[in-house]
């Protein structure tokens, strides 16, 4: 592909305008390039062909004047003047009509490419959300498809319950798990529908609590310097399971994460307790 500066050269060229270390280094390459060839071809004859349209100019009286006095005193005396030389009048409309051509030509291409350009960046922007849909879809595909969703009593109409008029890929389905080990066999599952501001949250395996003690759920958005508040719940002695609804106190715009800690029996307005399991 040509660029804006070998096509201004080629312009320049065509007219035999350039000179020196320019026309030097254009003509090399112009030797390498067929395509800078054929564009130098197409602007010559171009400018040719407007030439030849112009109609033919007869010299000034005076012109001729002195021409004639010139070549009559050419072998006797030397000329006690210099004749100026004069380009034909149909040069600067040549000139004029290569510069129209050029401009348009630099005035397409530079559409085309603009075009382009807003083409491929608003393929890119819809890639993007594709992209982000599909892997929604699929943690969520994954998530329902494992052994640990009925572990959890996660079945598909709880996410169903959450979708209302958004698709499942608008859902944030996110996975908890111990971050410092202390409950290593425990999982949870948050399912967050943004639009209704609910949530649903299930658990299994975690320890059994004394009384005076609750597991609370926290949500985490960056633009409130605490967690957010999202209830307490307790768990199923036989098994450590629960699955509890929640619907925050405060809007939340960003679900970053979830947290689940330990607190006093009521739960607390900011964590005090050893955080069991949070999500990536």
């Amino acid at each position: 592909m040509i660029d804006e500066r070998k096509e201004e050269a080629a312009a320049l060229y065509a007219l035999d305008l350039l000179d020196g270390a320019e026309r030097s280094a254009f003509e090399a390459d112009l030797a390498a390039d067929r395509e800078l060839s054929r564009l130098v071809s197409q602007l010559r004859e171009t400018s040719a062909t407007i030439a030849l349209l112009a109609p033919p100019a007869a010299p000034s009286p005076l012109l001729r004047k002195r021409i004639m006095a010139a070549a009559a005193n050419r072998s006797t005396t030397p000329p006690d003047h210099v004749v100026p030389f004069r380009l034909p009048s149909w040069t600067a409309w040549a000139a004029a009509a290569c510069f129209i051509l050029a401009t348009g030509y630099f005035a397409i291409a530079n559409f085309n490419t603009r075009s382009t350009f807003g083409a491929l960046r608003e393929s890119e922007r819809l890639s993007r959300i594709e992209s982000r849909s599909l892997r929604n879809l699929l943690e969520a595909e994954r998530l329902i498809s494992r052994r640990q969703i009925d572990d959890l009593k996660l079945a598909r109409h709880d996410i169903e319950d959450l979708r209302g008029q958004n698709t499942l890929a608008d859902l944030k389905i996110t996975s908890l798990a111990s971050p410092a080990g202390n409950t290593p066999e425990a999982q949870a599952i948050a399912v967050w529908n943004p639009r209704t501001q609910e949530g649903v949250l299930s658990v299994s395996k975690l320890p059994l609590l004394p009384k005076e003690k609750d597991y609370q759920l926290w949500i985490i958005d960056p633009q409130y310097p605490m967690p957010v508040d999202g209830g307490v719940f307790q768990v199923n002695p036989a098994n450590g399971t629960a699955r509890i609804s929640f619907k925050p106190g405060k809007e939340v715009k960003t679900a970053a994460k979830f947290a689940v800690s330990l607190e006093r029996k009521g739960g607390v307005s900011k964590a005090e307790g050893p955080i069991v399991l949070l999500s990536d």
